[in-house]
């Protein structure tokens, strides 16, 4: 068995894991934590198998991360948050089933019990929450904290999601169809270079050295409200890329980068012209898009 395989690689394949999994309730787009992993052994079951690295999270502090397939693409890409006795996961609502499922497969011999939780959510704001924790992919995405009333997630969050270019689990990333470059978790803070092996590491790592994510998900400008997610984006009679989430006259596209760069004539989805953008905190290459702040 590959996962068997990966965990004696890592010296865990033998050793009793002891903790617990909460998993709690979530509305669409990320309104609600889906585990929380309590024990003394939980920061290291979730190092071995996420991209991110969890040894180093204080309480209180929060990063992105993913769970990858063997083969290296998004099966869930998730916010950790470390407590004084655990962790804290934070996934799409879409995603929790098959999270756990996986979780509860890669344990083994662990002692793991799973809870829900339905009464709890998390809510977003723009100003801090008293005991909750910064967005850890961009401080302008505000702040995120436990609530006890379940709401959905408010318009102007996936605006401000679409214009700073970030990806929506399931609007724009899905499950096993992107690598975590694609996603930009390089970029965010999503994937340790550093840290020892996780499920998946040697596509990553190999993507990573030999610079072959040739696909990005990217901020566009639009002339006209988008059309329908998987509209391509053409160049002429080239695909340079396919539209993904949007609001507006704004909107994500997973964009080849070469294509992109080659393009002789403008971009067009369904006849609305589209002008890629390349974020402030994007540090690849993007030959063809504009510069934002």
């Amino acid at each position: 068995m590959k996962l068997l395989s990966h965990l004696r690689k890592c010296g865990r394949g033998s050793k009793q894991h002891r903790c617990r999994i909460e998993c709690l309730r979530q509305e669409r787009n990320r309104t609600g934590p889906s585990c929380g992993w309590r024990g003394a052994d939980s920061r290291h079951f979730l190092q071995n198998l996420l991209t991110a690295d969890i040894d180093h999270l204080a309480p209180g502090a929060a990063t992105y991360a993913a769970l990858l397939s063997p083969q290296g693409k998004i099966l869930s890409d998730l916010f950790v948050v470390a407590e004084a006795d655990g962790f804290l996961i934070d996934c799409a609502a879409s995603q929790k089933g098959d999270l756990v499922k996986k979780l509860t497969l890669y344990k083994l011999r662990a002692a793991v019990s799973i809870t829900d939780l339905p009464d709890k959510t998390i809510r977003v704001s723009p100003a801090e929450i008293p005991g909750g924790w910064r967005d850890p992919r961009l401080s302008i995405m505000g702040w995120r904290g436990l609530s006890d009333r379940t709401s959905a997630m408010s318009p102007d969050y996936d605006a401000a999601r679409i214009a700073a270019g970030l990806a929506d689990s399931d609007a724009d990333i899905g499950t096993n169809q992107l690598f975590p470059h694609e996603a930009n978790l390089d970029q965010l803070g999503g994937v340790s270079f550093h840290k020892g092996c996780y499920i998946g590491q040697e596509v990553v790592s190999r993507m990573e050295h030999r610079g072959t994510a040739r696909s990005r998900i990217l901020p566009l400008a639009l002339s006209a409200p988008a059309p329908v997610s998987g509209t391509e984006i053409r160049a002429g009679d080239k695909l340079v890329g396919t539209l993904l989430s949007s609001a507006g006259t704004r909107a994500l596209g997973l964009i080849r980068l070469d294509r992109l760069a080659e393009a002789a004539a403008p971009l067009l989805t369904d006849a609305v012209t589209v002008r890629v953008q390349k974020p402030a905190w994007v540090r690849y290459e993007v030959r063809g898009a504009e510069a934002t702040a």
